[in-house]
């Protein structure tokens, strides 16, 4: 599977200090799901390393689902009185040359022109028109009924796709354009929000709750879009109220991701940004800012982030949780064990349970790894939790090749939670490694359908590869060239993709523009994962003997990955340790024999040759 970057990771609805531990096996009711958080006195410590069986203490939990087709209509509020229409129009054409277009009104509109006549067209919020008045009375327009802003989304990338295959001509025009809807996306999304005014509510929006009563049900895996409007509708009464900025600012961060819209990142921004300077140092923004850098995989600043958040306040949830998460995708694996430890001893719960079973994983303590996950799914307090908890024992187990152990994990998964995206790719890997080809293919496919991200669309494409039936060689092709639209629209909302797009064009793409990326992600942080993209990269341009340190290095910390072992051992096959080639690929298959079914179909190949060669 994907590298874990806890992008779904549960975060806890506030953070107001140390929390009463209440028991995994019983959780209180004034702190399960839904319940308003109270004032907590209790002292820290009871977590997983003093064998307390303990819960979060501190309220309601969230995970992210990807691309659940909420909150992409353009709401906008520019404080000048006026009537503003967000249109954005790409369109690939083929003639002769490539020409750009961008308008200085209302519209940007980008045509391409290359050979065949696409045209695709996107509107902001499916179609939305956006009405701004200036004061508490705003208004705005959502999508129009039945308008479905994520299936928009997808389309859209799929038609640009499909022209790109044609040439790689168009398919760099076609990325630029994708660029450009993007930012322009962002903009309407953003509400022209230079000036720090909260987005419109949508019409009939009741007067604002309290801010502090708004965080927890904002993000506690509830009605994310009705309470980003409750939000606005707060900010519009209050302007000055940092923290209702703090929260919404993570809520944008939630969105984006659900939505897998990077677009909404720069309005989280500007969110945290008017929060911090409404209350400078303020521990919210400075944890929201966090999770946004976090989010955007700029892992130095959030690590940078959640220092300072933490000295505001020791005990932040979220400021704990994002420190370990940075830690970790910065490869400094002792300090992610370190911090661990000490989110475990401060705030106990499944945040930091979660997180610390993956450093423990990493350092290929599976056994404890399994142990604390378990007892954190004991101690779940609702669906979300649940869901969350149930998928990475689920993948804990596949990775460790016990495939009916894994799908009863994503069934868990998926009976609290039949949307939550990451069980169902991880339920379709299963199938796959499992021999059911045609489930896996079809639970994919709602998945990508839904959230066209990097990781599902290449599995797809390998699955389409795999069985190999008329018109699978043009379906696979149509996934790995969305994932260079995903990388385009991904960079355009501050997000780093130099990962995901060496780990895909390696195989399924450019050898020397995955080279590039996975560099220039190797010069940012030293991960086991950063390690492992640039040891295939380099062996994928003839450079394997430039591979074998980084590949070794990606094997280093104990950590049980056949993905890893089956690349070290083609690389070692290829610089002639032949010997070290068939341990390597032999532990690979014996580790995880359905890890990649063209992978372990490649695996076995080179097994046979060097068996014959003997």
């Amino acid at each position: 599977m994907p590298p874990r970057t806890n992008d779904h990771a549960p975060e806890s609805g506030r953070d107001t200090g140390p929390a009463e531990p209440a028991g995994l096996s019983a959780p209180s009711a004034s702190t399960g799901a839904g319940a308003p958080p109270g004032p907590t006195n209790a002292r820290p410590g009871t977590g997983y390393r003093t064998g307390a069986r303990t819960d979060t203490g501190s309220g309601p939990t969230t995970r992210t689902r990807a691309g659940d087709g909420t909150g992409t209509g353009t709401e906008s509020r520019t404080g000048a009185g006026t009537r503003a229409r967000a249109e954005t129009r790409a369109r690939a054409e083929t003639m002769a040359g490539v020409k750009t277009e961008t308008g200085a009104g209302a519209g940007t509109k980008t045509e391409t022109e290359t050979g065949t006549r696409t045209r695709a067209r996107t509107r902001a919020g499916a179609g939305a028109e956006a009405i701004v008045r200036p004061g508490p009375g705003a208004e705005v327009t959502g999508p129009g009924p039945g308008a479905s802003p994520s299936g928009v989304r997808t389309a859209s990338l799929r038609r640009f796709a499909a022209t790109a295959r044609h040439s790689r001509g168009a398919h760099l025009t076609v990325c630029g354009a994708l660029l450009a809807v993007a930012m322009t996306a962002g903009a309407v999304a953003g509400g022209g929000d230079r000036g720090g005014s909260p987005a419109g509510a949508g019409a009939g929006t009741d007067a604002a709750p309290a801010a502090g009563a708004l965080a927890a049900g904002v993000l506690a895996g509830g009605d994310l879009d009705a309470g980003i409007r409750a939000l606005q509708s707060r900010l519009r009464a209050q302007p000055r109220d940092v923290s209702a900025w703090a929260n919404l600012g993570l809520a944008y961060v939630e969105q984006a991701r659900t939505d897998g819209d990077p677009s909404r990142y720069p309005q989280a921004e500007r969110a945290f940004d008017r929060s911090l300077a409404l209350g400078s140092g303020n521990e919210q923004a400075l944890a929201g800012r966090a999770a946004l850098a976090a989010a955007r995989h700029d892992f130095p600043g959030a690590l940078k982030y959640t220092n300072r958040a933490l000295e505001q306040n020791p005990y932040s949830e979220r400021a704990l949780s994002s420190r370990i998460d940075a830690l970790v995708e910065l490869g400094r694996y002792d300090e992610a064990a370190e911090a661990a430890d000490t989110a475990d001893d401060r705030r106990p719960g499944v945040p930091v349970f979660t997180r610390y079973a993956y450093v423990r994983e990493l350092r290929g303590d599976v056994r404890t790894a399994r142990e604390v996950l378990e007892r954190a799914l004991d101690g779940a307090s609702g669906p979300a939790d649940m869901a969350y908890v149930a998928t990475a024992l689920g993948q804990l187990a596949w990775n460790q090749g016990d495939h009916e152990t894994a799908l009863t994990h994503f069934a868990r998964a998926l009976a609290a939670d039949e949307e939550y995206l990451p069980a169902l790719e991880g339920r379709a890997r299963a199938q796959a490694a499992s021999g059911d080809l045609a489930g896996a293919i079809g639970t994919l496919e709602q998945v990508v359908v839904r959230s066209p991200l990097p990781g599902p669309l290449v599995a797809l494409g390998e699955l389409y590869e795999a069985r190999g039936a008329d018109g699978d060689r043009t379906k696979a092709a149509d996934q790995y060239a969305l994932v260079d639209a995903h990388a385009a629209l991904a960079r355009a909302g501050g997000v780093n993709a130099d990962l995901d797009t060496a780990l895909a064009a390696a195989d399924h793409g450019d050898p020397e523009a995955a080279l590039r990326a996975a560099r220039a992600e190797w010069d940012r942080r030293h991960s086991v994962h950063t390690a492992d993209a640039l040891a295939w990269a380099l062996h994928r341009n003839g450079r394997s003997e430039e591979a074998l340190p980084h590949a070794r290095r990606a094997t280093a910390t104990g950590y049980r990955s056949a993905v890893f072992l089956h690349h070290r051992g083609m690389i070692e096959r290829a610089t002639g340790r032949d010997g070290d080639a068939r341990r390597s690929l032999t532990a690979a298959l014996e580790l995880n024999p359905g890890f990649s079914l063209l992978g372990a179909r490649e695996a076995r190949a080179a097994l046979e040759d060097l068996e014959a060669a003997r």
